[in-house]
């Protein structure tokens, strides 16, 4: 294979390569990167947004799981005195040994998209910003408001961790190959301050999964059907002021945070033994 000719997308690893220079320029501003900003950049892929944000930002890591792409990248005559190319899976790198601050800027594979984001928002306190490519359908999901079809799971557990919002659309014709699904840029600002504990925080993640878990049902039902004991989620509603015939999608992210609250009081678990999985 000729080295200095870009290969071939695999259809399996989700690559298709941005190829418009606006769409770059764009993505760039919106990371706000200065000379003394570190950012993290997850498949490389042909390096063209990679050298936008190597001459924006004071250091890049990019992470790239195709040994194919990665020697592509390293053998390329333009080199970046600072990018530290990494031959990798995302999913398994060490991201938390990255320095706190750093700016995560990245095209995501959309078959990998929602594990990637929460392993990231995982670490959210070393990544303050994040702006990443995802799929439309996806985007609109992370940003969906209470009563809306496209509120769930990962609307609330997102928007727990980081204010969101979708910047752009991006064609397809803007990617080689030309993806089959919509694609956007989505802004993600991390919230620095922790609304529940950090013990609290799984029990809010097992309780937003099992409201959800049956959408066309009641609250109380789907809860139950997952395991939560029905004289606690009765008094819990009681003290929120919520009705036994709410869905979860009518649920705010503030009312399923108190929901947890209620539910993790000491006192509460000792009276009721609720034998939730979580």
């Amino acid at each position: 294979m000729d080295s200095t000719l870009p290969p071939a997308a695999i259809k399996r690893l989700g690559q298709n390569f941005l190829i418009d220079p606006n769409i770059v320029r764009k993505i760039v501003a919106l990371a706000e990167l200065t000379s003394a900003h570190s950012v993290l950049e997850i498949g490389p892929g042909r390096g063209f947004l990679t050298e936008a944000l190597c001459r924006a930002s004071g250091h890049v890591t990019a992470i790239e799981v195709d040994p194919r792409l990665h020697a592509y990248l390293t053998e390329r005559p333009l080199q970046f005195p600072n990018l530290t190319l990494i031959l990798d899976d995302a999913m398994t790198y060490p991201i938390e040994h990255l320095p706190v601050g750093t700016i995560v800027v990245a095209n995501l594979p959309y078959y990998l998209s929602t594990p990637l984001l929460f392993r990231l928002l995982d670490q959210r306190a070393r990544f303050p910003r994040m702006v990443l490519m995802l799929q439309n359908e996806v985007a609109d999901r992370l940003v969906a408001k209470p009563g809306s079809s496209d509120y769930g799971v990962l609307s609330v557990m997102a928007q727990y961790a980081a204010e969101i919002s979708k910047a752009f659309k991006v064609s397809a014709q803007c990617f080689r190959p030309r993806p089959e699904v919509g694609s956007a840029v989505v802004l993600f600002r991390t919230r620095t301050q922790r609304e529940l504990r950090l013990e609290e925080e799984p029990h809010f993640a097992a309780l937003v999964k099992a409201a959800f878990a049956h959408r066309r049902k009641t609250l109380v039902n789907s809860l139950k059907d997952q395991g939560y004991a029905s004289p606690m989620l009765t008094e819990a509603l009681e003290t929120l002021g919520l009705s036994y015939s709410a869905r979860a999608e009518t649920l705010s992210i503030e009312q399923f945070i108190e929901l947890t609250r209620q539910i993790c009081r000491p006192d509460f678990l000792g009276s009721h033994q609720s034998h939730v999985q979580t």
